[in-house]
């Protein structure tokens, strides 16, 4: 079964995908209370936006009703720009489908989801520190190795994933993007990993990971001192693995300056490898069928607008932890993510 296959398969069983979700990144927030948030003024045209409540937006600076009061003025005076609370990933995707909300930031793996099997599109994504809409998923290990020996000599008869095969790999997570479904994917598609188990059940990505790395690998499923970023990449400096599947701004974000963690190597003892793929920022969504060129156009631009003020950044970094949008597509922002982890054994059976 194909990716495609699956779409057609999934479009009777959208609700039932939402769940995904959960463990594709989508964040879940218990909606704590109900804010009064304003509503579009008769008479005006109405953007309205599906955002995730958390209990922090008490908080004025953290509320999304002052970055609705923002678009609104960057819009113009015919247009007013409210909110609809939603509790995750699952409802802001239905609320757009549904015509309930007409944009919803969300993180690659739920927007993926949305392209995919309910043909809703992006119109703007977030940038990084560096400027880009992306990071790149990577393996790093550490400069001793014969992998770096590999990476580092550039010789074509020394392939460094395949001197992948045994080793004992650190993952940030089970089904995370950086940790584990993009260069699994990338891995599996190329022909260095051979799925073990049955195709069709997710579970069987378990029994890959070791069949092509080592019984010994690390797989965090929670919170452990392995689990995330920082920890798969503590995993592999301290010794418990041989390699990191992580992105490419780790080492910087945890190994460099006064706050550097103890058990951090040296920048020249750790080596990162030529990335697996492209994960992508969150993006804003949009149903097209239920919002014209122009006012998408409208709405790119008020997105654009904002990072071109202090006080439109700040609120960029307040509500969406970015200080700039840029204008885009589903096809570019999220067809290499989508290439890469359509590879997963049982992913396309767990979409259903």
């Amino acid at each position: 079964m194909n990716v495609d296959d699956v779409i057609i398969w999934t479009q009777a069983n959208k609700a039932i995908s939402i769940s995904i979700l959960l463990l594709l990144g989508g964040g879940f927030y218990v909606l704590m209370y109900e804010p009064d948030y304003d509503s579009c003024d008769e008479g005006k045209n109405c953007l309205t936006i599906a955002y995730q409540v958390q209990e922090d937006y008490q908080v004025w600076d953290n509320n999304p009703q002052h970055f609705a009061d923002k678009m609104s003025s960057l819009m113009g005076d015919d247009w007013d720009v409210e909110i609809y609370p939603v509790s995750d990933s699952g409802p802001l995707i239905e609320a757009i489908d549904k015509g309930n909300a007409d944009i919803g930031f969300v993180d690659g793996a739920a927007a993926w989801l949305a392209w995919e099997v309910y043909d809703l599109d992006v119109l703007a994504a977030e940038t990084k520190g560096d400027g880009r809409t992306y990071y790149n998923a990577a393996a790093w290990v550490r400069a001793d190795s014969d992998i770096a020996a590999a990476h580092l000599d550039d010789d074509p008869d020394t392939d460094p994933f395949a001197l992948m095969e045994g080793q004992r790999s650190c993952h940030t997570g089970w089904l995370k993007s950086a940790g584990m479904l993009i260069p699994m994917g990338y891995l599996i598609g190329n022909g260095y990993a051979e799925v073990k188990g049955d195709p069709n059940d997710i579970d069987s990505l378990e029994a890959t990971v070791h069949g092509f790395f080592s019984e010994d690998s690390s797989i965090p499923r929670g919170s452990t001192p392995y689990s995330s970023y920082k920890g798969a990449m503590r995993c592999m400096m301290d010794g418990t693995g041989d390699v990191a599947l992580i992105k490419d701004t780790v080492y910087d974000t945890y190994c460099t300056g006064d706050d550097a963690y103890d058990w951090c190597l040296d920048r020249d003892e750790v080596v990162m490898l030529e990335p697996f793929g492209q994960a992508p920022s969150h993006p804003a969504l949009y149903n097209p069928d239920n919002m014209g060129a122009d006012t998408v156009a409208l709405v790119q631009a008020a997105l654009g607008a904002m990072s071109d003020d202090e006080e439109g950044r700040e609120i960029l970094w307040d509500t969406l932890y970015t200080e700039d949008m840029m204008p885009t597509t589903a096809e570019a922002h999220l067809g290499t993510y989508g290439a890469a982890i359509s590879n997963v054994p049982g992913i396309q059976a767990y979409f259903g």
